[in-house]
């Protein structure tokens, strides 16, 4: 599997031998990484001006290798806060985890989690999570992005232009759509042609994926 271009991998845990090998590890594949000692240290970063987040959520795909067990704030109870502001669905998080936390762990992944790594875990099977986690970060970037343009695209039709645009999709002819509205068939194809070349479409068809998507 290829890198996704500038990806970053978000190495939390405080064992500075285990922050070290994995990224030591991460970079023999080619992968960037950023290490924290600590939950704290990590939300800390997410606070700076520098930091990769735009209005809470990343432009940039990434994943957080997350240790469950750690002093102060847990690996758990910093899951929680990356559910509840939605990083954790873009930035998927797998946990790192001891023999006696596998339970805890599994019940992590029931809840949103990508997946989790015992220690000591396997070079090649913890990289390839992480690949598989950065994909679907990259995907779902992806999504919303392509969301955010079509809903931009959508703000700016006027109400008539919504009309006409909900009968098109709905598969009506421009005479039964000037019926309809009670305007003249010679307005609904001058609104017609508005909506398409708003939303950037050459056909009802393609209108009707594009409203799909959303």
């Amino acid at each position: 599997m290829q890198p996704i271009a500038h990806a970053t991998v978000y190495i939390v845990d405080d064992d500075a031998i285990v922050r070290e090998g994995m990224a030591w590890l991460l970079r023999s594949r080619r992968l960037l990484s950023e290490s924290y000692a600590s939950a704290d240290a990590f939300e800390a970063a997410l606070q700076q001006p520098q930091s990769p987040l735009m209005d809470g959520l990343p432009r940039e795909a990434g994943c957080i290798l997350l240790d469950v067990r750690m002093p102060g704030q847990s690996g758990l109870a910093l899951f929680e806060k990356l559910i509840t502001s939605g990083l954790a669905q873009a930035w998927p998080v797998i946990f790192l985890t001891g023999h006696a936390d596998v339970p805890t762990a599994v019940d992590t992944v029931k809840r949103g989690a990508f997946d989790f790594c015992e220690k000591p875990f396997t070079d090649n099977a913890l990289v390839d999570l992480v690949e598989q986690a950065l994909a679907l970060s990259h995907s779902r970037l992806v999504t919303r992005q392509i969301h955010q343009e079509l809903s931009t695209r959508l703000s700016e039709l006027t109400e008539r232009e919504r009309d006409v645009m909900q009968l098109v999709v709905e598969g009506l002819p421009n005479k039964l759509i000037a019926d309809q509205l009670e305007i003249s068939v010679r307005t609904v194809e001058v609104h017609r042609s508005r909506v398409f070349d708003k939303m950037n479409v050459k056909s009802a068809v393609e209108l009707a994926n594009l409203l799909r998507e959303l």
